[in-house]
C-alpha cells in the first residue's frame, strides 16, 4: 500500500499540469506540517521542538549508522554535558541517547543479518576482558557501598562508552566511510575550537550570559561558567567552550588536533590545505588557552611522534612555535604556568601529589580488583585521583589496570606493525597516523588527567574509545591493501 501512495506522490510531482504538481506539493506540506503543529501545540515551543528534533535524528540514524557516529562525534565535542530538560527519576544526556540510538540500529542490524561479518580487530579481545573485569568489581563493590540509580547508569554510560569501539570498526568497512567519519571529527573539533576561542577573547559579561543560555540543556549558568587557573579569579581565566572544563576541553582537542596536522602536511589532504592551516592554528591556540598542562603534553608527544615517524617538517615548526612561546611577552603566563606545574610549585599541583599519595594507599590495600565504582570500604580513603590510570587501578585494581593497557598496547602495537605497509601519498596514510598518535598522545596526557575513564565524564571514555575504533578501522584497511588503490587512483 506504501508503495502506492508513493508512486502517486511521483505521479502528481511530475505531472504534465503545473496545478497537479502544486496541489501534490502542498498535499505533502500539509501531510508533514500537521503532525508536527499537533506537537508543537501540544507541548510548547521548547518541548515540541526538541521532540521534532529528536524524530527526525532518530530517522537519520536508522538510515544510516554513520550519520548516528557523526551525531555522537557532534555531542561529545560541542555538548558533552546537555541533558533533556526532564526528569524520569534522572536526566537523560544527549550523549545518552544518541549511544542508545546507534547501538539498537546496530544490534538491529546484527540480529537481522544485515551488517555482515562481525569484525574483531587486535584490541577487540582487551576491550571484552577489560568490560568483563569492569562488571566484576563493580558487582563487588557493591558489598561495601549502596547502589544509586545515578551510579548505576554511569556505569551503563562509560560501558556503552567503551563498546563504541566495537560499533565503530564493524561500521566502517570502507575507506570512504572512514575519511566520512575523519572529516566530521575534524570539523566538529574546529567547531568546539572557534566558540572556545571565541568565548575567550570576549568580555567576560557577554561570554557569561552566552554560556548561560545552555541552562535549558542543564549546564551550569552564573559566575560558575567561567573557570581560572587554580579557581581563582585574581589568576588567568581558562579557554572551556561548551565543555565546562578546561581540562576536559584540552583532552578532547588532542584527539583533533593531531589528525588535522597530519591532513595539513599530506599529499592528499580531506579539505584544502589553507582551511586546515585555518583550522590548525585555531585548535592550537585554543589548548593554549586551556592552560591544561596534561592535555599540552599529551597533544606535544602526539605531535612530535607524527613528526618523527613521517613529517620531518612538523618538528621545525612545532620548534618555532615553542621558542614563540618562550620568547612572546603574552605567552609568559603560561610559560610560567607549565613551569610551575613541572616543578611542583603551585597549588593544583601539589593537591595532585597528595591525591597521588592517598591513591597508592588505597590501591596497596585492594590492589588485585580495586574497590568497585560506588565508594570505598575505608572512611579514611576517597575514590578519585587525577590520573586516569591511579584511578582504573583504584576502581578495578592491577587486574583491570592490565587489562586496559593490554587494549591500548595491543592497539599501538598494531599500529606499528602496520605501518611499513602503508603507502606514501595514500588517503589513508595522514588518517591512519593521524588517529593512532592522538591516542598516543591522550594515553600520555591521561597520566595526569582522569577524563579518559571517569563515570562523571563518559564523553571522553567515548571519544577515546571512537578513536581507536577508527584507528583499528584503518589498519584493516591497510592491512587488506585498500592504501595501494587509494595511492595509485
Amino acid at each position: 500500500m506504501s508503495y502506492l501512495n508513493w508512486e502517486r506522490v511521483q505521479q502528481g510531482l511530475y505531472h504534465r499540469k503545473r496545478w497537479v504538481r502544486l496541489v501534490t506539493v502542498l498535499a505533502i506540506c500539509l501531510a508533514a506540517g500537521a503532525p508536527a503543529g499537533a506537537v508543537l501545540g501540544l507541548l510548547g515551543p521548547l518541548y515540541g521542538s526538541a521532540v521534532l528534533l529528536t524524530l527526525a535524528a532518530g530517522y537519520l540514524v536508522l538510515r544510516s549508522l554513520l550519520v548516528g557516529l557523526v551525531g555522537v562525534m557532534g555531542i561529545i565535542c560541542l555538548l558533552p554535558f546537555g541533558a533533556l530538560p526532564v526528569n524520569i527519576g534522572f536526566a537523560p544526556t544527549l550523549l545518552d541517547l544518541a549511544l542508545l540510538a546507534v547501538f539498537f540500529v546496530w544490534l538491529s542490524r546484527l540480529v537481522t543479518r544485515r551488517e555482515g561479518a562481525f569484525i574483531a580487530s587486535a584490541p577487540t579481545l582487551w576491550v571484552l576482558v577489560f568490560v568483563a573485569l569492569a562488571l566484576v568489581s563493580f558487582v563487588a563493590g557493591l558489598s561495601h557501598s549502596l547502589l544509586t540509580a545515578n551510579v548505576l547508569r554511569h556505569f551503563a554510560e562509560i560501558v556503552l562508552s567503551v563498546f563504541i569501539f566495537l560499533l565503530v570498526i564493524n561500521t566502517v568497512r570502507t575507506i570512504e566511510q572512514l575519511k566520512a567519519l575523519m572529516l566530521s571529527l575534524i570539523l566538529v573539533g574546529f567547531a568546539a575550537a572557534v566558540i572556545g576561542v571565541v568565548l575567550y577573547l570576549l568580555p567576560q559579561t557577554l561570554t557569561i550570559r552566552l554560556l548561560s543560555a545552555l541552562r535549558v540543556l542543564r549546564y551550569p549558568s552564573g559566575m560558575d561558567v567561567l573557570r581560572h587557573i587554580e579557581d581563582n579569579p585574581d589568576l588567568p581565566l581558562r579557554a572551556t567552550s561548551t565543555s565546562v572544563d578546561p581540562n576536559v576541553l584540552g583532552s578532547m582537542l588532542i584527539f583533533v588536533t593531531v589528525p588535522t596536522a597530519a591532513q595539513v602536511f599530506s599529499e592528499k589532504p580531506l579539505l584544502p590545505r589553507g582551511w586546515l592551516m585555518a583550522m590548525l592554528a585555531t585548535m592550537s591556540l585554543c589548548m593554549v588557552f586551556t592552560f591544561s598542562r596534561s592535555a599540552f603534553m599529551g597533544l606535544i608527544v602526539g605531535l612530535a611522534l607524527l613528526g618523527l615517524l613521517r613529517y620531518r617538517k612538523m618538528l621545525g615548526l612545532g620548534l618555532a612555535i615553542i621558542l614563540l612561546l618562550l620568547v612572546l611577552p603574552p605567552a609568559q603566563v603560561y610559560v610560567q604556568h607549565f613551569a610551575q606545574g613541572v616543578q611542583g610549585e603551585d597549588l593544583a599541583t601539589q593537591m595532585r601529589f597528595g591525591e597521588y599519595k592517598d591513591a597508592l594507599t588505597l590501591i596497596a590495600r585492594y590492589p588485585w580488583f580495586g574497590v568497585g565504582f560506588s565508594g570505598t570500604p575505608d572512611i579514611d580513603t576517597y575514590l578519585g585521583v587525577s590520573s586516569v590510570y591511579l584511578l582504573i587501578a583504584e576502581e578495578m585494581g592491577f587486574v583491570g589496570l592490565l587489562a586496559f593497557f593490554g587494549a591500548i598496547v595491543s592497539f599501538l602495537g598494531s599500529f606499528l606493525l602496520a605501518r611499513p605497509r602503508i603507502h606514501r601519498g595514500s588517503d589513508l596514510e595522514p588518517i591512519v597516523l593521524g588517529i593512532c598518535l592522538a591516542v598516543a598522545g591522550a594515553v600520555v596526557g591521561g597520566a595526569l588527567d582522569h577524563y579518559l575513564f571517569n563515570l562523571d565524564f563518559p564523553h571522553a571514555a567515548a571519544l577515546l574509545w571512537l578513536a581507536v575504533g577508527l584507528g583499528a578501522a584503518g589498519i584493516r584497511l591497510v592491512k587488506q591493501g585498500g592504501e595501494t588503490a587509494s595511492a595509485s587512483g
